[in-house]
């Protein structure tokens, strides 16, 4: 059985990987879904957004291929982030995997 790190080695800078949060912000081990949301009401931040980027060896640490941002309005919630979060995934990653096939 082939471990994660034989895929990264068989597979450089193919895989991808979509960050619900604007990195290097709130990324790393136990950051994603709602945990990140959550920490990112709680810094007070003023907006948020999603980072695509490459998979490597070490969480959230790949190459940034695409950020897009949205301003965090004092009303949102968690589930508000997540909504906003998922628009940006659901337009912005065909979109990313397109532009790098094209390059292929």
């Amino acid at each position: 059985m082939e471990g994660p790190d034989n895929l990264l080695k068989a597979y450089p800078n193919q895989i991808l990987n979509i960050h619900p949060a604007l990195l290097p912000k709130f990324g790393g081990k136990g950051m994603y879904g709602s945990h990140v949301h959550k920490a990112v009401l709680e810094a007070k931040e003023e907006e948020s957004g999603i980072t695509i980027h490459f998979v490597n060896e070490n969480y959230d640490e790949g190459e940034v291929i695409h950020q897009s941002k949205f301003k965090i309005e004092p009303e949102d919630t968690v589930e508000m982030l997540q909504f906003k979060v998922q628009q940006l995934e659901h337009n912005y990653f065909p979109k990313v995997i397109e532009s790098i096939l094209k390059k292929m």
